[in-house]
């Protein structure tokens, strides 16, 4: 229910007092909708860490109000939790509060609450404390010492520190003395700035490759593509029906590969039934119920995707050990929990999702999760890299500016990633001291912030803890985050996270200044998941790319299909490529593979998403049953 704000209201909500004047009549206008889901929500068995008992308190006398052993709100009810800027608003004329602005105010502390672990549900799988989300005190007695061999970690904290340490002199140095030289930033009034833009310039010989192989794919439609890509690596192989249940469909091969797609262009089933012969609506119902769900979508993905890994031209992209992550926004018709405003691509009426997907370098997606387009990306970056069960060994993740926090700079390195955005807005990034003796004679003026450096010794088993239990999917990767992110200042695990978030982000930073090599590598790689997201408006098109169901399963089918069908492309693109290169280099053509590797593999054009349907054409199976 909190999405349901327009977008002025929900700046409120962060507590800006500047705007409460103009938005506190809004807010106040939605009371008696909150009031539908509020007492509901109150009455649910929370706890509360030290420090928020006061919650507790008002959700007590909440509650008796809605049961009516309380006339009206007492006027002793605490307020602590009510930001200052509604102070004025909530008391009235005649000394007593204004209950709509108090019990507004406690949902929203509620919310926040629950996001940072403040308040916890003991029974909830998502809202339990943190101590449970984590390995207790007797597993991780057990799991220690095999959880620093797993993530190749130090026990020893002041051995990581002063590894720490040395690499950021290191970086600090050579960018301090190769100022001069620096073709990328430059310093001014004690301030970097950038002397061009970090995006990757493609020669014009790369281009004129793109086009002539764009245009030797042949043209194929989307069932014949499935059927030949499945002929191959057997994906469909994966498409197991629940236990107990035996299908009595005559042509359940062909209805599977015809259910896949209408689920991928978002066609839908019904449309399907209707444009594809032989294919029947009820054994579309059937095919979606038993056999697409979780667990094999995401089977068949990773045989895509181990498939294509193991073709030769894939090396030419990638050893599969990079990656990088990017949400793509899809309207939605309909009311949806995870639906949200998203002014800037769909205005102020109109609702989104955003599907946020991992893409490995070489142009395999991995990860397919539906969020809603209000929280920070950031929080579900781990997520896939963590949930990987292909042969992709991923070291390296980019993101673009959303896809970040200094918090996740910190997860990364003790998981072994190397976490490596491209950050808008570089050269006016806060970077930080570690050492306060050290000096740097051109870039005394960068360093805006110092760093706790003791907490990180003082927290690393904790930090280590925490990391294991992500290592081996204890939690969810995305609710750690964004407990941790969320964690009220007086955490020490939290701070010292984000202290070790703040030096890797910092390293990371300088280097980024001074090695066009890494600049050159994030970029290549953003611009993979790019590519990444043309194919998918392609393929998605029916609806004009909207989703037209509120229903979260079939929206999370919807994207997994998609992802599906994308891998299906690449494996046959791959294939194509490597023909059409062989054919052109004995042809007398130089290609070079570093050239090579410019040439996205999701070519799409030559694809045909839609029209009439023949699936009956695919060879029936017999494993699927």
């Amino acid at each position: 229910m909190w999405h349901n704000f327009s977008p002025n209201c929900r700046s409120l909500l962060l507590f800006a007092g500047s705007r409460a004047t103009e938005c506190i009549d809004e807010i106040s206008s939605y009371y008696s909708y909150l009031r539908r889901y509020f007492p509901t929500l109150f009455e649910l068995p929370f706890e509360a860490e030290p420090g928020s008992r006061s919650l507790l308190e008002a959700l007590t006398i909440v509650r008796r109000l809605d049961r009516g052993e309380l006339g009206k709100l007492p006027v002793s009810a605490p307020v602590d939790f009510v930001p200052p800027a509604w102070r004025k608003f909530l008391l009235r004329a005649d000394g007593s509060l204004d209950r709509r602005a108090w019990e507004i105010a406690l949902g929203f502390a509620l919310r926040d609450a629950l996001r940072s672990g403040n308040i916890y549900l003991p029974e909830s799988r998502r809202h339990v404390s943190f101590r449970n989300l984590v390995y207790d005190e007797r597993q991780w007695a057990q799991e220690r010492s095999d959880a620093y061999k797993q993530l190749s970690l130090f026990p020893e904290a002041d051995t990581v520190m002063t590894k720490l340490f040395q690499e950021f002199d290191l970086v600090a140095r050579q960018l301090d003395e190769g100022l001069r030289q620096n073709p990328f930033v430059t310093l001014r009034d004690g301030e970097l700035h950038l002397k061009r833009p970090d995006a990757l310039e493609v020669p014009e010989r790369i281009h004129r490759l793109r086009q002539t192989i764009e245009t030797r794919l042949a043209r194929i439609r989307i069932e014949d593509l499935l059927r030949d890509v499945d002929e191959r690596c057997g994906f469909t192989q994966a498409f197991r029906p629940l236990p107990g249940y035996e299908s009595r469909l005559e042509n359940l091969y062909p209805t599977l590969l015809a259910a896949i797609t209408a689920h991928a262009t978002n066609l839908g089933l019904a449309a399907m039934a209707q444009s594809a012969e032989g294919i029947t609506l009820e054994g579309l119902q059937e095919v979606s119920r038993w056999y697409l769900r979780e667990a094999t979508l995401k089977a068949s993905n990773t045989a895509l995707i181990n498939y294509h890994h193991q073709s030769t031209l894939s090396g030419v992209w990638g050893s599969g050990t990079v990656s990088s992550s990017d949400g793509q926004r899809f309207g939605i018709q309909k009311h949806s929990l995870l639906a949200s405003f998203y002014p800037r691509y769909f205005g102020y009426y109109d609702r989104a999702v955003s599907v946020y997907t991992h893409i490995s370098d070489q142009f395999s997606v991995f990860g397919t999760r539906v969020i809603s387009c209000a929280p920070r990306e950031a929080l579900y970056v781990l997520d896939g890299l963590l949930e990987n069960d292909s042969v992709l060994r991923l070291r390296e993740h980019s993101t673009d500016t959303h896809g970040y926090i200094e918090d996740l700079f910190g997860l990364c390195y003790l998981l072994g990633y190397s976490f490596m955005p491209r950050i808008r807005d570089l050269a006016d990034q806060q970077l930080y001291r570690i050492d306060r003796d050290a000096v740097y004679p051109n870039l005394a003026g960068i360093f805006r912030g110092g760093v706790d450096v003791d907490l990180i010794p003082e927290q690393w088993d904790q930090l280590v803890r925490v990391a294991a239990s992500l290592k081996n999917r204890v939690c969810p990767a995305h609710v750690v985050v964004q407990r941790l992110a969320n964690s009220s200042p007086s955490d020490r695990l939290a701070k010292a996270l984000t202290m070790l978030g703040r030096v890797v982000k910092t390293i990371y930073i300088l280097k980024y200044f001074n090695e066009e090599d890494l600049r050159n590598r994030v970029q290549l790689q953003l611009n993979r998941g790019e590519h990444r997201h043309s194919l998918a408006r392609w393929i998605f098109f029916a609806d004009q790319g909207e989703f037209r169901t509120g229903d979260y399963q079939e929206i999370v089918n919807k994207a997994s299909c998609l992802s599906l069908v994308s891998n299906a492309i690449l494996v046959w693109n791959t294939l194509q490529i490597a023909r059409i290169v062989e054919t052109l280099r004995q042809a007398g053509t130089h290609i070079t593979d570093e050239d090579l590797a410019h040439v996205s593999p999701l070519l799409h054009r030559h694809v045909i998403p839609n029209g009439t349907y023949h699936f009956s054409r695919a060879i029936e199976g017999d494993n699927l049953s």
